[in-house]
């Protein structure tokens, strides 16, 4: 993971998009002495925030607390997705969740899309207009939900054929297989995620695995030849190393072993978790066996979509996990909310950092004035203490600025 780099009077040089060195100001006037300026002096900039699991057609329904994971998806999830049916529905539903996560400094995201083909079109249409990095998918189910939320095998594979051909690597849109979970996903189905996989190696998958407890038992149910609950993915070949498996909460030492074999990553939700009382995640058994781990706010059953807030909240909920928890440092915090991220995606190489060569994707924090985070940041001993005060009290109000690729793709109300 390395160190914190951090720079009290710091430049960062971009040119044609690209991050050409970061470091003192003065060292980098002096090398760069014609190089035009914008002086951000009161603000602190962090690299592009990457969020890992987060759910397009729930904006609207987040806040519904009081609920276990099942019936939470019931009441609430399945008939607000239902809607999505609707073409201008989901395009409304699009320009608020893509708005949402730009408000709040994240610049690339791995998104549960909709069951809905035009409406997960409507959502790369979205994202390429604003800027958005994304990673995405048609959610494909065949049992358990919704009958409206249903897709037989054939034509879920024809209408992924058709969105890949349209969207996957066009920008800076990327595809990812998305089946919801193996609760509602027939082995047929699971057959027409290896065969995508197969037909497109460069594709991303996305999954959710051991987020709750009757879930898990009802998996058990449903595949009795499974050793567990991963084994019923790995049957089709879906665990690898740019697949990302939501949550992880009841995993055994073996899932976890062969996760860590495997190379796939774990996107943590704290706040989804505790919210739909579903557990702790045990990250230090995980981190222990070599599992890589990113952050993801999985709104809606999450708490929004700030990742500084759901970085926070992976700290506290660490503290309260005794054995199993491990101790967060705002360092570490800073890396599952930026760098673990692009490695969750293949694109360590091309954003996490700001190291030479990479996208510049930022994020410009200014804490509003008499604010506690404006306090601190004028009295922190360190840079450290600061950046632990970044994320125990920074929220949207004080992103300023969002870029990504070297352009602006969010400006605060008070900018414009």
């Amino acid at each position: 993971m390395g160190a914190l780099g951090a720079f009290s009077d710091g430049g960062l040089l971009v040119e044609n998009e690209r991050i050409v060195a970061c470091g003192d100001y003065s060292g980098l006037r002096n090398a760069h002495p014609d190089a035009p300026v914008r002086d951000w002096r009161g603000g602190f900039l962090l690299p592009g925030l990457i969020d890992t699991h987060v759910h397009y057609p729930q904006v609207r329904i987040l806040g519904g607390l009081g609920y276990s994971l099942l019936d939470w998806l019931e009441r609430h999830t399945l008939p607000e997705e239902v809607k999505f049916a609707s073409p201008e529905y989901a395009r409304a539903v699009a320009a608020e969740f893509v708005y949402a996560l730009l408000s709040h400094g994240t610049t690339t995201a791995l998104v549960f899309g909709s069951h809905f083909a035009p409406a997960v079109a409507a959502l790369f249409e979205t994202a390429t207009r604003s800027g958005l990095r994304i990673a995405s998918g048609l959610v494909i189910s065949d049992r358990l939900l919704r009958p409206e939320l249903h897709t037989a095998a054939e034509l879920a594979y024809q209408a992924n054929k058709q969105l890949i051909a349209c969207f996957h690597g066009k920008g800076r849109s990327l595809y990812a297989v998305t089946p919801r979970f193996a609760v509602s996903t027939s082995e047929a189905l699971l057959e027409v995620c290896q065969t995508l996989l197969a037909e497109h190696p460069d594709l991303r998958f996305q999954t959710h695995l051991n987020e709750n407890a009757e879930e898990v038992a009802q998996v058990a149910r449903l595949f009795p030849w499974a050793q567990d609950y991963l084994a019923v993915y790995e049957q089709f070949h879906l665990v690898r190393p740019q697949s990302v498996m939501a949550h992880s909460v009841h995993s055994t030492p073996s899932e976890i072993a062969r996760m860590a074999a495997s190379g796939c990553t774990v996107a943590h939700c704290p706040s989804s978790n505790a919210a739909l009382r579903s557990g702790i995640f045990p990250m230090r058994r995980h981190l222990d066996a070599g599992v890589h781990c990113a952050l993801g706010t999985d709104a809606g059953a999450g708490i929004g979509f700030g990742m500084l807030t759901e970085a926070l909240q992976a700290y506290l909920t660490q503290c309260l996990a005794q054995d199993s928890g491990f101790p967060l440092s705002p360092v570490h915090l800073l890396y599952l909310s930026t760098r673990a991220g692009a490695k969750a995606l293949g694109l360590e190489r091309e954003i996490g950092d700001f190291a030479p060569g990479k996208s510049a994707d930022f994020v410009y924090l200014v804490p509003p004035e008499r604010s506690p985070l404006a306090a601190v940041a004028r009295h922190a001993p360190s840079a450290e203490h600061l950046l632990a005060a970044i994320f125990t009290l920074a929220g949207a109000e004080s992103v300023r600025e969002t870029w990504i690729a070297g352009a602006p793709v969010f400006r605060h109300a008070a900018l414009r």
